[in-house]
C-alpha cells in the first residue's frame, strides 16, 4: 500500500500554471504584479485600497504568509507562469471559516483576465481542500456586483448559499452585498473539481497528488 503524506500541499501544478507557497524573495513579483493591477483590484478587493505598499512591507507581508503557512495557520499561494517567472495572480486556501472548512480566494493581473485562470486555480485548491486536507466544506465569496468572480463557483458546481447583506466595504466606500457559494463533501465527487488535472507536493517535495 501506498505511503500517504500529510499536507498541506506547498506546490500545485495545473494544466497551464504553478500554485505555490510564497517565499519572503518572491516580493517583487508580487509587488509588480499588484502595482500593474492596482486599478483593477481595487474595484471589488478591499485590500487594494492600501496599495501600493514598499518593497520592504511587501518583503514583511511574506515573511507573514510563510510563517502562519508553515504553522498551518493559513494558507496563502502566489499563482505563477510554468517557468515562474512572472506572478499571475494571488490566492488561498483561508481556514477563517473554522476547523473543517477552507474559503478560497484569488485575484488575477488585470493583464490575465478573461483566460480561465481563476477557474483553473479554484477547481485545483477545491481538490486540494477535499483530498488533502479532507475539509467538510469549501465556500467561495464574492460581491453582489463582480459577475465575473460569481461565474467561478457556479462553473465548479457550487451552490449558492446565501447573500450577506451590507458585508463588504469597497473603495466607493459603501458597504456592499456579498454571496457565498458552498460545496460540501458529499458534492464534491460529482463536481468539476474532482476532475481537474493536477499534482501536489507537500514542503518536501513529496507527491500529495
Amino acid at each position: 500500500m501506498p505511503l500517504v503524506y500529510p499536507g498541506p500541499a506547498y506546490r500545485i501544478i495545473t494544466r497551464r500554471l504553478v500554485i505555490r507557497c510564497y517565499h519572503p524573495a518572491d516580493a517583487g513579483l508580487l509587488k509588480t504584479s499588484i502595482d500593474e493591477s492596482r486599478e483593477h483590484l481595487r474595484t471589488f478587493l478591499p485590500w487594494a485600497a492600501g496599495e501600493p505598499q514598499d518593497l520592504q512591507n511587501t518583503i514583511d507581508l511574506l515573511r507573514r504568509w510563510r510563517g502562519k503557512f508553515d504553522l498551518d495557520e493559513d494558507f496563502v499561494y502566489g499563482i505563477f507562469s510554468p517557468d515562474e517567472t512572472r506572478l499571475l495572480g494571488g490566492t488561498g486556501l483561508h481556514t477563517r471559516l473554522g476547523k473543517d472548512a477552507r474559503e478560497i480566494g484569488y485575484w488575477i493581473h488585470q493583464d490575465f483576465i478573461n483566460q480561465g485562470y481563476a477557474t483553473e486555480v479554484s477547481a485545483a485548491l477545491t481538490r486540494v481542500a477535499f483530498e488533502i486536507d479532507q475539509v467538510r466544506r469549501v465556500e467561495i465569496h464574492a460581491v453582489v456586483e463582480n459577475a465575473r468572480s460569481a461565474a467561478i463557483p457556479r462553473k465548479l458546481g457550487f451552490t449558492l448559499e446565501a447573500t450577506l447583506r451590507q458585508r463588504s466595504l469597497l473603495a466607493d466606500g459603501l458597504y456592499h452585498d456579498r454571496r457565498v457559494w458552498t460545496l460540501l463533501r458529499d458534492q464534491y465527487p460529482d463536481s468539476p473539481s474532482a476532475q481537474a488535472p493536477i499534482q501536489a507536493f507537500d514542503a518536501v517535495g513529496r507527491q500529495l497528488i
